[in-house]
């Protein structure tokens, strides 16, 4: 029931808010405020019951201004992370491992995979499926269910799914269990960036993403080289997906044991339904169905365009356009819905969010830092196995360089922005620079010359990637409540997302239009056959190379593919250059120390249990019960 006019009124009345006022005292304004409202949105004709119910509430929760005073301002000092912040830190950075891995080991074992189901041109949807089935909806799970079960449900997905990819026995079986893993990962992605910002201050978010990235990045580097050795061996290629088992195994036994944080109904909160226990079809009605089918569906209009356009459909034919027009048509409809209280009243991407000027132009740099990222993982192999000559494991090892360039870029841009509070603008405007000058760069890399060019450029574009990473989330939250973590950390992911997935399609199909062109060059016609039509992927191989006899076709291929690249990280640049445009509308805000959250660690929060018998004292008054829960006439 709609509150009237009396109701709000009597509510200013009662209620006064200021920003002066200290943390914990508004803490309990805005829980005592809320109660009100959903005792007068209850029972609307009975003002006595809202009194008691205020004055109990407003009792109990002074009574756990103590705790709440440790839960919600932390100090600022280097000791407030104790051993059980570090074991759930632990915890998601083995389940961040998994998502990670998993999508390095794929870059030097794709060929290998392809060529042995047969996958043909449909290589694409191998890695698009898996970050398709990604999503913002988990945002608004997270507010309503909490964190702690979804995030242990989004690993076992996942490590259950890679049983299934690695028994595949047929592409369609491969992209099924790759689509589970999909959705998997997207919850392991997003509810670890959530949780971090839930138990850290917006300060220190950088500097412990950094440290999570940088172990990421680890393993992203290693993966290739362990992607390699497995595909090196005939039918080993499977073990790829085998090897999350144990480490899925491990990541469910932490978070299972210490990830114990509040959840919605335990107290705190900025909004009243979230955090007073609710019907279950009452929940599900807060969630943007209409929002999210949007979404999805236009993403993957877009991204059958840009999978088949040039290589199976030409551009200007009707299964092309027609595509094309229909998702850029749907995401226009998200939009508006997305801004309409009445047909998304609870929206996947509140307009507070991509309204805000500072968080926009974040998102656009966090979409093209994702493009960037994959783009270069994915086809640095292809010009060091199909040009250079190198094998699957060589191709590996020879990724090392961004171990070291990445986690250091990002430890030191993420040190000094928890140091100084207000960096993330000048660390985009640098790591950006940096990262389109070495993707530029990549473009100059041919079949000869030695082995210096393309280290120090695998250097550098990882040290560019390096240094924008930490400093992407906290500009997204920069100028946002802490109440819109969960919404602007899974519309964040989401954007990551989606530039990841354009990361792959959209240099395949650079460089599958750009082979087509060339592919005349190449004297055999029998290579031209099996490299046409989007083949040119999946045999970027030295052992493809080396099939032909004829050593005038071996430097023929591999001239197109040397060329065919060139213009793809041509195209490169330019995103990287949109994203330094976008930087100018960053405003530069000062990272805020305190944290003010409602889901915190139960260990720090249960001690507030008054709140909690006051919240479940209220639904009794509010039903028409007296606080002893005794049915009132």
């Amino acid at each position: 029931m709609d509150l009237d006019v009396t109701s709000v009124a009597l509510f200013a009345s009662k209620y006064e808010f200021s920003t002066r006022v200290p943390t914990v005292e508004r803490q309990v304004q805005r829980r005592s405020a809320r109660l009100f409202l959903v005792n007068m949105q209850l029972n609307t004709h009975d003002a006595d019951r809202c009194d008691s119910v205020v004055e109990l509430e407003d009792r109990d929760a002074h009574q756990a201004v103590p705790a709440a005073e440790e839960d919600v301002k932390q100090d600022t000092n280097g000791n407030r992370y104790g051993w059980r912040f570090w074991i759930i830190f632990t915890g998601l950075a083995l389940s961040a491992l998994l998502s990670g891995l998993e999508g390095s080991i794929m870059a030097t074992a794709l060929p290998t995979i392809l060529a042995d189901l047969g996958a043909g041109e449909n290589y694409v949807w191998v890695m698009n499926i898996y970050f398709l089935t990604r999503h913002p909806l988990y945002g608004q799970l997270a507010d309503l269910w909490g964190r702690r079960w979804l995030m242990i449900s989004s690993v076992a997905i996942f490590t259950a799914a890679g049983a299934i990819s690695g028994t595949a026995q047929t592409t369609s079986q491969l992209l099924a269990g790759r689509g589970l893993q999909g959705i998997g990962a997207g919850g392991i992605n997003m509810l670890v960036d959530l949780i971090i910002c839930d138990l850290v201050p917006l300060r220190d978010r950088g500097s412990k993403t950094a440290l999570l990235f940088g172990l990421m990045t680890v393993a992203s580097a290693v993966g290739p080289l362990v992607g390699g050795a497995l595909a090196s061996r005939p039918g080993m290629w499977r073990w790829i997906f085998y090897l999350n088992l144990p480490t899925g195994a491990a990541a469910l036994l932490i978070l299972f044991v210490f990830l114990r944080v509040r959840k919605p109904g335990d107290g705190g909160g900025d909004d009243a339904t979230t955090t007073v226990p609710s019907a279950r079809h009452q929940l599900l009605r807060r969630i943007d169905w209409v929002g999210n089918a949007l979404l999805i569906a236009s993403t993957t209009l877009v991204q059958y365009v840009l999978t088949y356009a040039g290589s199976r459909y030409a551009w200007g034919s009707a299964a092309v356009i027609g595509p094309l027009c229909g998702g850029l048509a749907l995401l226009v409809v998200f939009a508006l819905c997305e801004g309409s209280p009445r047909l998304c009243p609870h929206p996947v991407v509140p307009g507070r969010v991509a309204g805000n000027r500072t968080s926009a132009a974040a998102l656009v740099v966090s979409f093209n830092h994702a493009l960037l990222a994959v783009w270069v993982m994915y086809f640095l192999p292809v010009y060091l196995q199909a040009v250079r000559g190198s094998t699957p494991r060589r191709a590996g090892a020879q990724l090392l360089p961004v171990v070291f360039a990445f986690p250091a870029a990002a430890a030191g841009v993420g040190a000094v922005m928890a140091r100084t509070g207000g960096w993330f603008r000048a660390a985009h405007f640098g790591g950006l620079l940096v990262l389109g000058v070495g993707v530029g760069c990549c473009s100059l890399l041919g079949p000869g010359g030695g082995d210096a060019p393309w280290v120090v450029l695998e250097v550098v574009v990882a040290a560019g990637l390096g240094a924008v990473m930490p400093a992407l989330l906290p500009a997204v939250q920069a100028e946002l409540r802490e109440a819109d973590a969960a919404a602007s950390t899974a519309a964040w992911a989401f954007v990551r997302s989606v530039g990841t997935i354009w990361g792959v399609s959209v240099p395949a199909a650079v460089f599958n239009n750009r082979f087509a062109e060339l592919v005349g060059r190449v004297g055999d016609a029998g290579a031209r056959e099996a490299l046409g039509e989007g083949g040119a992927y999946e045999h970027a191989s030295k052992a493809f190379v080396e099939s032909f006899a004829s050593e005038e076709t071996r430097r023929q291929i591999v001239r197109v593919y040397a060329d065919s690249l060139k213009r793809m990280w041509q195209i490169g640049v330019v995103f990287a250059g949109v994203s330094f445009v976008a930087v100018f509308f960053e405003r530069p805000v000062k990272l805020r120390k305190e944290l003010e959250t409602d889901f915190g660690l139960e260990k720090e929060t249960k001690s507030a249990d008054g709140g909690e018998a006051a919240e479940a004292k209220a639904a009794q008054v509010g039903a028409g019960k007296g606080p002893n829960g005794v049915v009132r006439e």
